[in-house]
């Protein structure tokens, strides 16, 4: 897969966040490494990343936590991402880059603590953009790739008041569109594993079917795959 650019034009207004923190124990390793989307020198985080990126999404940021120095090197070298010109942030500081710089990763110092801790530190990053909506997603989804992200983009729009989310046959799933005016109390409410989940519960949102082009399944174990 070449180096990423957006095929249609950016999403003005949408960061991406791609969680990826977690140790997955019933996978053998962390699902940013491993998984149905590796293949030989290509991550299955760096995929997620440039298919956020291709739908749309200028800036994207990689949320990581366990085994993070390995995952950080494998995501700097994969060729999935070579264009975008990796910026670490392990100070949680964001660092001055070349305009081409897309993707950054931050590291989630609590992520063992459940995905809601790996959604807050995505958040904190997206505060330090100007965008007003982020695009949230998991790293463990095969079958969402650039064609849903880019169809959720279409439908939610980038107001900072959105609220969105895919569906699949009904079924409520990633991604989710957040626009900034929501993003404390989601991050309040991002406790355990826990992200966004009480907020969609309790409160109106778009639900945007993505049925007819996957699933939306996660992979939790070898066999899932």
């Amino acid at each position: 897969m070449a180096a990423s650019t957006p095929t249609t034009e950016s999403s003005a207004g949408v960061v991406g966040i791609v969680l990826a923190a977690g140790a997955g124990r019933r996978m053998g390793g962390p699902k940013a490494l491993i998984g149905p989307l590796a293949e030989e020198g290509r991550t299955p985080l760096a995929r997620v990343c440039s298919w956020v990126h291709e739908a749309g999404c200028a800036r994207v940021i990689a949320v990581i936590g366990a085994e993070a120095d390995r995952v950080r090197e494998a995501l700097q070298l994969d060729p999935c991402v070579s264009g975008g010109v990796v910026v670490p942030s392990q100070q949680q500081v964001r660092q001055q880059s070349p305009a081409d710089s897309w993707l950054e990763i931050v590291e989630a110092s609590d992520w063992n603590s459940g995905m809601g801790a790996s959604l807050r530190t995505g958040l904190s990053a997206a505060r330090r953009t100007l965008e007003p909506a982020a695009l949230v997603t998991l790293v463990d989804l095969p079958d969402v790739r650039s064609q849903i992200y880019r169809h959720v983009l279409d439908a939610a729009g980038s107001a900072s008041d959105v609220l969105a989310r895919a569906c699949y046959g009904g079924r409520p799933g990633h991604p989710v569109v957040i626009g900034r005016d929501w993003w404390d109390a989601v991050a309040a409410s991002a406790v355990g594993d826990q992200g966004a989940r009480e907020l969609f519960s309790r409160t109106p949102h778009r639900l945007i079917e993505c049925g007819h082009f996957g699933t939306g399944e996660d992979v939790d174990r070898p066999a899932d795959r």
